[in-house]
């Protein structure tokens, strides 16, 4: 994607739920779109990967400086491993003044348990609060919605997310979701509790905005479950999420 959709409308403080390629060029004209009129400085936090321990992190760190450096974007690494270091408040002060705070991929609910009421959560959060946009791939995504699974070795098992966006619950990779397991939108489908919208995000996309006005970006589609199966939207395409 070269150029962010006509009809994508301005939000006061954005959120990106990304399906995947977090740090990648082709995601960068959605980082540009995110950052738009902010602080020209992103928070990067590789959490998710905090069970990996500090090389998967720093390895991440390490990729998020430099695709913000090539865009002309200072990068913030903020390095949350575990819940010491994100009830850290040099590190939670390390947030402020920025204009994305970027969560990349992982294990999603180590991480919403890893940052659940922390000093770096509550940084992440004022942040957002007071205009930067905040931006979740894959698990980074599943962590900010409602539910945010542990999903190793064909098992899920539940874990409440961070749920600065409450009503949904996300499914990252969704293209290719069926061919490394076949089972897995219907083991999230039977978890899903009243009130919760299902949205399945391709690779390469993400749908951005917030409140109940979204739209795709990227290259792939995004697919909302309603009661009577799957809608899928295209690029450009608004999305209306209704909050519950």
């Amino acid at each position: 994607m070269n150029s962010q959709p006509d009809n994508l409308q301005p939000v006061a403080a954005p959120v990106a739920l990304v399906g995947s390629g977090e740090f990648l060029p082709g995601m960068a004209a959605v980082d540009r779109w995110l950052i738009e009129g902010r602080t020209q400085r992103v928070a990067v936090l590789a959490t998710a990967a905090g069970e990996e321990g500090s090389k998967s992190v720093n390895r991440w760190l390490s990729l998020g400086r430099k695709h913000y450096e090539s865009l002309g974007i200072e990068p913030v690494e903020v390095a949350v491993i575990d819940r010491e270091t994100a009830n850290d408040a040099d590190l939670a002060g390390l947030i402020a003044d920025v204009g994305l705070v970027y969560l990349s991929g992982g294990n999603p609910g180590y991480l919403a348990n890893t940052l659940r009421g922390t000093l770096v959560w509550n940084a992440i959060v004022a942040a957002w609060q007071n205009g930067a946009a905040l931006a979740g791939c894959s698990a980074g995504a599943m962590a900010l919605s409602a539910t945010a699974p542990t999903v190793r070795s064909g098992s899920m098992t539940p874990h409440a997310g961070l749920a600065l966006v409450p009503h949904l619950s996300v499914m990252p990779h969704f293209d290719q979701m069926g061919r490394w397991d076949s089972g897995f939108v219907e083991r999230a489908k039977s978890m899903l509790k009243p009130g919760l919208t299902l949205v399945g995000i391709d690779e390469h996309t993400a749908l951005v905005g917030g409140n109940d006005h979204w739209t795709v970006m990227g290259s792939g589609t995004v697919s909302v479950f309603g009661p009577n199966g799957p809608t899928r939207y295209l690029p450009g395409d608004s999305v209306a999420l209704l909050s519950n």
